[in-house]
C-alpha cells in the first residue's frame, strides 16, 4: 500500500511542477514567446481595490505671488513704505492746494476730484496746514494683477491735525481717519512709481 500512496503522491507533485512552470517558466516582457506581465490592481489601505486619484492641476497664482512671478523686484515691505510715503505727501499736498505735487502721483479721475475740494475751499477764502500726529499706519489689503497693471489696496490709519484759517479766525481739529487707497503700476513701464486710482473710507 505504501508503494502505491508514493506512486499517487509522486504523480500530483508532478502535475503541480508541470503548473507552476507553465506559469513562471515562461518569458515576461517583449519579444518571441513573450507574455504580458500581469496587471496589478491597486489597493487601499482598507484592502479594497481602488482607483489611483489623478494628479490635481496646479492653482494658479495670485495675489503678491502673481505680481512677483511677472515683476521679481516686488516687496511688499518696500511697497508699504512708500505708500506711506505717498501718503503723507498727498494728504499734506492736498491740505496746502499743491497742485504741482499733486498731479504726478494721481490718476486724472482722482486728481478731479482733489481740484474740485481744493477750488471749493479757496472760494471759501480758507486755507488749512496739516501735521500727522504719529506716522500713519499702513496695511496691504490685496494685490492683483490683470494683464500688465499691477494693483494694491492699502488701509492708511492716520491721527491728524487740521489748521484751519477763515475769515472768522483760525480752528484746530485733532482727527483720526481710516481709508483704503488703491494704486495701480504698469509692470513693463521703466517708471517704477505707482498712481493713486482710487480713496475709499474706511472703518477707523
Amino acid at each position: 500500500m505504501q508503494v502505491v500512496e508514493f506512486i499517487i503522491l509522486g504523480a500530483l507533485a508532478g502535475v503541480v511542477l508541470i503548473q507552476l512552470y507553465a506559469v513562471l517558466g515562461r518569458k515576461v516582457g517583449r519579444g518571441p514567446g513573450a507574455v504580458a506581465a500581469p496587471q496589478l490592481e491597486p489597493v487601499a489601505a482598507d484592502g479594497r481595490l481602488s482607483a489611483f486619484a489623478p494628479a490635481e492641476p496646479a492653482a494658479p497664482l495670485s495675489g503678491v505671488a502673481a505680481l512677483r512671478a511677472r515683476d521679481a523686484s516686488f516687496d511688499p515691505a518696500q511697497f508699504l513704505q512708500g505708500a506711506r510715503q505717498a501718503y503723507q505727501t498727498i494728504v499734506k499736498a492736498f491740505t496746502e492746494g499743491d497742485r504741482a505735487t499733486l498731479k504726478p502721483l494721481l490718476a486724472p479721475a482722482v486728481m478731479d476730484g482733489f481740484e474740485t475740494a481744493m477750488s471749493e475751499r479757496e472760494a471759501e477764502g480758507r486755507t488749512e496746514t496739516v501735521e500727522f500726529l504719529q506716522p500713519p499706519r499702513a496695511d496691504l489689503e490685496t494685490v492683483s494683477l490683470a494683464d500688465d497693471l499691477a494693483r494694491a489696496a492699502v488701509r492708511f490709519l492716520g491721527e491728524l491735525r487740521n489748521r484751519t484759517k477763515d475769515a472768522t479766525g483760525e480752528g484746530v481739529d485733532d482727527r483720526r481717519i481710516a481709508e483704503v487707497w488703491t494704486f495701480e503700476r504698469n509692470i513693463k513701464s521703466p517708471n517704477p512709481n505707482w498712481m493713486l486710482i482710487y480713496v475709499d473710507a474706511a472703518e477707523a
